[in-house]
């Protein structure tokens, strides 16, 4: 038997955290899995669980003052038809799972769930996402990079709730989004791929790079990016070699039962130098 809370609201849902020490659980699709047992078993679950996918203060998803807002109970399936999102962020969501688990999933439990493979986690990385930790008197914002400090560990504090994702409505007129898995869809990831970037009069006006699955978190380097501000489209790719020497230390990824280690850089590289091309192709598509 699985004990647990349902609040009525936040206010509730933030002082049983405060008193209770138990387990937030929006869609479930993560720690169900984790908490298994076996079939025809309930999951074995430590601590009593604390409902919060319900809660309306959680499921919005707004646009105010440069950000789009997303609630964290938001539902993968809801974003996937929503006109905020950007189209390149449900390209990445369209390949999560199935569509029976989209709609029990949500964005709150990907981030919390911290694992290198998240697969919403490059995007957000690349657009620069904060979030909102709130506890019953005061709320906190930090960088999704700083919050995910390694697999299956967050900042989160024991008294906190992740109420809200901002992300900065920058608009990237290059997006590029490659997931590398056993088959398109309800597959895990081998590897992700996040690009954005911004080309003016074929210079690079703004650039992101992050790969999601071979390190512990995702790997983004902002010094090879902002060493590229400014740099013709047309020499990215002859700085190739450059350029993934500055990314390659911290792609560390390691063998499992998905894939090796080997494959999963040599995939990192392939996808980098597609991405430099595509930039190279964009330019001339700009100049006709």
């Amino acid at each position: 038997m699985v004990n647990g809370y349902h609040p009525k609201d936040l206010i509730e849902a933030l002082k049983i955290r405060a008193e209770v020490s138990c387990i937030p659980l929006a869609g479930g699709t993560d720690l169900m899995v984790q908490n298994a047992r076996g079939t025809g078993l309930s999951p074995n679950f430590d601590k009593p669980l604390l409902f919060v996918g319900h809660l309306p203060e959680l499921r919005h998803i707004e646009k105010k003052e440069g950000f789009l807002h997303i609630g964290p109970s938001v539902l993968l399936s809801e974003m996937l038809s929503h006109p905020f999102i950007p189209e390149t962020f449900k390209k990445a969501i369209s390949q999560m799972a199935s569509p029976p688990t989209r709609n029990l999933a949500t964005l709150g439990g990907n981030i919390c769930n911290a694992s290198p493979a998240g697969d919403t986690l490059p995007f957000l990385y690349a657009m620069d996402a904060e979030l909102i930790l709130e506890n019953h008197a005061f709320d906190r914002r930090i960088p999704i990079e700083e919050f995910i400090c390694g697999p299956k560990q967050t900042e989160l504090k024991s008294d906190e709730l992740l109420t809200d994702i901002l992300i900065p409505t920058t608009l990237f007129p290059v997006s590029y989004y490659k997931k590398v898995g056993q088959r398109r869809g309800m597959s895990l990831t081998k590897v992700s791929f996040h690009g954005l970037a911004e080309i003016v009069d074929g210079y690079v006006e703004d650039l992101r790079m992050a790969f999601g699955s071979v390190a512990p978190t995702v790997v983004r380097s902002r010094d090879c990016e902002n060493s590229l501000i400014g740099e013709p489209v047309s020499t990215l790719k002859s700085r190739f070699n450059e350029i993934w020497e500055l990314y390659e230390p911290s792609i560390q990824p390691i063998d499992d039962a998905r894939s090796t280690a080997t494959y999963r850089k040599n995939v990192c590289y392939n996808i980098l130098k597609d991405f430099l091309t595509h930039l190279e192709n964009i330019k001339e598509i700009y100049n006709e």
